[in-house]
């Protein structure tokens, strides 16, 4: 009733429907980015963009700087530019070979080129430095690529994930999916259903990020 009724309104103001449907959807895009978090954020692709230029800037006056490199590489993954990133990546590999996170994003972009071999022994390589690293998600992403290829090896990481109890929402609403491709139906539901208890556990001022996914694995959950 709510939205007819600021429909109306707006249909009064602009004196053309379609008009007021674009304004309507506007605002209720804002709406849900400042108080709900169900959409996603139209503007990251430019965000990232702006920060992937800062950062080569600066890269440009200190080409040697490990932790600029690695944020550069950390974007153009999010930006799905995963060959580019992979050379950032193997450079650092041979400045910091002891850092589980560079060892993490390498074989993350790894697994994202089809290398799964070479993704699953840098993967393994991160958790060996570090085995909570990103708090199981080198697990989840495992068990992601190899979900199509090898079903047996992909559930022992999803099991490996779920030892390591994460507080992600996204993260077992991404395990549900994966459980759900492989026609494990019920765990499935347990993964949806794990996010949801979990949400229910966070601080109000995480509850936001997460609010996305808990949205997403309750209609799962109830599908």
């Amino acid at each position: 009733m709510a939205k007819l009724f600021i429909f109306g309104l707006l249909f009064w103001l602009f004196g053309n429907p379609f008009v007021a449907l674009i304004v309507l959807m506007i605002v209720l895009y804002f709406l849900d980015r400042r108080f709900i978090g169900i959409f996603p954020n139209v503007f990251k692709p430019f965000q990232l963009s702006r920060r992937l230029r800062r950062v080569r800037q600066e890269l440009s006056l200190s080409p040697h700087h490990s932790s600029l490199k690695l944020e550069a590489a950390r974007i153009l993954v999010e930006k799905r530019r995963y060959a580019e990133a992979i050379v950032l990546l193997d450079e650092l590999i041979s400045l910091v070979s002891d850092s589980a996170e560079v060892w993490f994003e390498a074989g993350r972009c790894r697994l994202k080129l089809g290398d799964l071999i070479v993704g699953e022994s840098q993967i393994l390589k991160a958790l060996h430095l570090n085995p909570r690293v990103r708090y199981g998600e080198p697990y989840l992403r495992l068990g992601e690529a190899f979900a199509d290829v090898d079903q047996n090896k992909a559930l022992k990481y999803l099991r490996q994930f779920q030892d390591i109890h994460s507080s992600s929402c996204e993260a077992y609403y991404r395990l549900g999916l994966l459980l759900e491709k492989m026609g494990q139906k019920d765990q499935a539901k347990q993964a949806y259903g794990e996010a949801m208890t979990i949400y229910q556990s966070l601080p109000k001022y995480k509850r936001k990020q997460e609010r996305r996914w808990i949205w997403l694995a309750r209609r799962k959950k109830l599908g």
